[in-house]
């Protein structure tokens, strides 16, 4: 075949982290489910834990449109790749990935459009240099977006760096947001008394970066932060929302012409299926599953509260602690009473939420969890640590009427009365809340849905920019 008559060809680069890779992966095979050809760049890193088994590669390999590339990161073996050092990922790519990107750019079949995480600017300015259209994706939630957008706002306000340590103070520098923003919801990183921060100094570039892009795909749906994308829509017009893409995928696939193929989960920890025996065994709406994510860390303190608190609720759990959960000795493993509670290193988290013993969820707060949990309509407890997690976690709360934020408080006191509070006292409450809101979801990635109308614009544009 001749490359006239080739589909057009996308080249996706996402974060190298958990839940960037997941949520592009899908969006991978969102644009093969719709004729295009893709390349998925991946660090050498990233791919070597993403592929130790099969079952990810064996399913990729249906797409015959489908390719993987790889580029080093430029860090040691050793570095953790860790939450805390994402800045030593994102300097170390910039220096050393960007004369890769661009020979993997300028080898093989020509490029269509580059679709790359907004964090990755410098792939903007190789693929413009060489006539590609670039499309941002973001994988965090767009009210978060926007508040990285109104850094420069905020700032000139004189509302970050915070003055004082009362973080109940309302925040007025978010159109938008001013009934219900305080300081404990602003990224984490808005705490710091230091403007030279490099979290902020590489989100207030967020603002003059994103207009540059052709445009920005958000995993989000308009009926969930329809508000705040019309605030977005003032700096970036070419908005396309098509989330939540794990279950616009799944949608795509079950209204195909053949059986939908199991989906890989995509993730970067092997998985405990035992889970799921266990849960087959449980009542109906009677465990809560908690899950701090695949970056967060907590201490051998935190972990102890929060484990009691869960005990002293008298409610069933299923854990997830990862090997790397807990920062230093590991002594707190001999504290754990094993009562009422089943511990795994990684689950699979979309069937978890989607079995009928799950009643809530004890989560992070990151956005590809927060989607999943309004998804299935299993209400949240949230636990925020850092980037758009606390943001999400009060519009969780507030705005969406799904969940409980627990504000920066994990002792045992607080855990207990938080989940007898989902799991009983308003269990009815937070039920009906998040079930209308899961329709909103299902409607929206299903045909004639906002997500599927802007899924079908962005498959139209792309194929313009190839003729």
């Amino acid at each position: 075949m001749d490359q006239a008559s080739l589909p057009p060809h996308v080249l996706i680069f996402p974060l190298p982290l958990q839940g960037p890779v997941n949520s592009m992966f899908k969006l991978a095979e969102l644009l093969c489910l719709s004729g295009l050809h893709v390349t998925f760049l991946l660090t050498k890193h990233t791919h070597s834990r993403l592929f130790r088994d099969t079952t990810t590669a064996c399913h990729l390999n249906r797409y015959p449109g489908f390719r993987l590339e790889t580029i080093p990161d430029g860090l040691p073996a050793d570095h953790p790749r860790s939450g805390d050092r994402v800045m030593e990922i994102l300097d170390s790519l910039k220096s050393t990935s960007k004369p890769l990107f661009k020979d993997v750019l300028t080898t093989g079949r020509p490029v269509t459009c580059v679709v790359a995480d907004g964090f990755l600017g410098f792939t903007l300015d190789v693929a413009k240099e060489m006539g590609i259209p670039v499309i941002y994706s973001r994988t965090l939630s767009a009210c978060c977006l926007w508040i990285f957008y109104c850094l420069p706002k905020l700032i000139e306000a004189g509302e970050v760096p915070f003055q004082g340590h009362d973080l109940d103070a309302p925040v007025r520098s978010v159109p938008g947001m001013e009934p219900f923003l305080r300081r404990r919801n602003l990224p984490s990183f808005c705490r710091s008394s230091d403007l030279s921060n490099p979290f902020i100094q590489l989100c207030m570039m967020e603002s003059q970066e994103t207009p540059r892009a052709y445009g920005l795909i958000i995993n989000t749906f308009e009926e969930l932060e329809g508000s705040v994308l019309s605030n977005i829509r003032t700096l970036c017009p070419n908005l396309y929302t098509i989330g939540p893409l794990h279950a616009h995928l799944k949608t795509k696939l079950r209204t195909g012409p053949k059986a939908p193929p199991p989906t890989p989960s995509n993730s970067l920890w092997q998985e405990d299926r035992s889970c799921m025996a266990w849960l087959d065994a449980q009542v109906s709406e009677s465990v809560i599953y908690v899950s701090f994510g695949s970056l967060t860390v907590l201490s051998s303190e935190q972990l102890m509260e929060i484990w009691n608190g869960l005990v002293n609720s008298e409610t069933r759990f299923l854990w997830v602690i990862r090997p790397d959960l807990v920062a230093g000795s590991k002594k707190w493993v001999d504290q754990v009473p094993a009562e009422r509670g089943y511990i795994v290193s990684w689950a699979p988290q979309e069937e978890v939420l989607s079995h009928s013993a799950i009643g809530g969820f004890l989560t992070h707060s990151g956005w590809n969890s927060t989607l999943e949990s309004v998804y299935e309509g299993v209400p949240m407890i949230c636990c925020p640590n850092y980037a758009d997690q606390q943001v999400n976690s009060r519009f969780v709360e507030e705005v969406w009427n799904v969940g409980l934020d627990m504000k920066d408080c994990c002792d045992r006191q607080t855990v207990e009365k938080i989940v007898r509070d989902l799991m009983e006292v308003r269990k009815d409450e937070f039920a009906s809340s998040a079930e209308k809101m899961a329709k909103l979801a299902r409607e929206a990635v299903s045909e004639g849905g906002s997500s599927y109308h802007n899924l079908v614009r962005l498959i139209k544009d792309i194929e313009a920019m190839d003729s």
